[in-house]
């Protein structure tokens, strides 16, 4: 039973590692990973398998690839869609990675809408054991095979560029959670305008959602820093941690570290 239990645990780890790894490079070998966990090319695709059976991965020929969900399929042929998908992806990915790090089993999150936010939903590790909030089809869609993740949707009006849902249904259901943290997606982050959105509506979502956690995370890769959107959510001193990437300037960050907020580059 004991060697099972070993056998079942170094599984699960070669699953995470695998999928960490994807999203850090977006691609794998079977060799280099076979070389990489001291075992066999069969149990190195054994692994591929399985994670591709929930929905974590799609194999390719000696190897595998992030697995882009059915539910962006009618945007195949949209340009300005896919430029926004892979806008500093692979900047989005690590951010998303270092997001769902800080998780811990148990806790109840909830995610803006957002390219950023949706990594961290991908990010959530196997066995993650904790309860998603958001207003967003996208991450439910893809969290809806994760047998180890709750996921809440709230209701509200559709708005068709970004999954999001909006307007006064949502925000009397988000006011029925405290969170232990929310992860933000931000069209913009300044240290002396704040966090904005593009749209009113969206911002009036994430104001409550910011305003029912415990922890507030700016997740937005370096892009967004210094940028002022349309509508305010909240002034940035109201979060406690930026999570971007290593194409920020110390320049771009200082700002945000003299409020007393934690940065953390990725």
């Amino acid at each position: 039973m004991s060697d099972l239990l070993a056998s079942e645990n170094a599984a699960t780890v070669r699953a995470q590692t695998i999928v960490e790894k994807l999203l850090h490079t977006g691609t794998v070998a079977v060799d280099e990973l076979a070389t990489q966990f001291g075992v066999s090319v069969a149990t190195v695709r054994r692994d591929l398998v399985e994670l591709e059976h929930r929905g974590r991965l799609r194999r390719t020929h000696g190897g595998a690839v992030p697995l882009e969900p059915l539910l962006y399929e009618p945007f195949r042929y949209k340009s300005s869609f896919h430029e926004q998908i892979d806008r500093n992806l692979a900047e989005k990915r690590r951010i998303g990675l270092a997001a769902a790090a800080l998780i811990q089993p148990g806790e109840t999150i909830s995610l803006t809408a957002g390219t950023t936010t949706t990594q961290v939903a991908r990010s959530l590790r196997p066995g993650a054991g904790v309860t998603v909030v958001t207003n967003t089809v996208n991450v439910a869609m893809e969290l809806s095979q994760r047998d180890d993740v709750r996921v809440f949707v709230t209701g509200g009006f559709l708005t068709g560029g970004w999954f999001s849902l909006v307007g006064p249904a949502t925000t009397q259901a988000l006011e029925q959670f405290f969170v232990d943290k929310v992860f933000i997606g931000v069209n913009g982050i300044d240290a002396q305008r704040g966090l904005t959105s593009l749209h009113p509506e969206e911002a009036a979502v994430i104001q409550v959602m910011v305003r029912q956690a415990k922890r507030r995370i700016v997740v937005a890769d370096h892009s967004k820093l210094g940028v002022v959107a349309t509508s305010l959510i909240c002034p940035a001193a109201e979060i406690h941690q930026l999570i971007t990437d290593t194409g920020a300037t110390e320049a771009q960050v200082a700002p945000f570290r003299q409020l007393g907020i934690e940065v953390l580059l990725v």
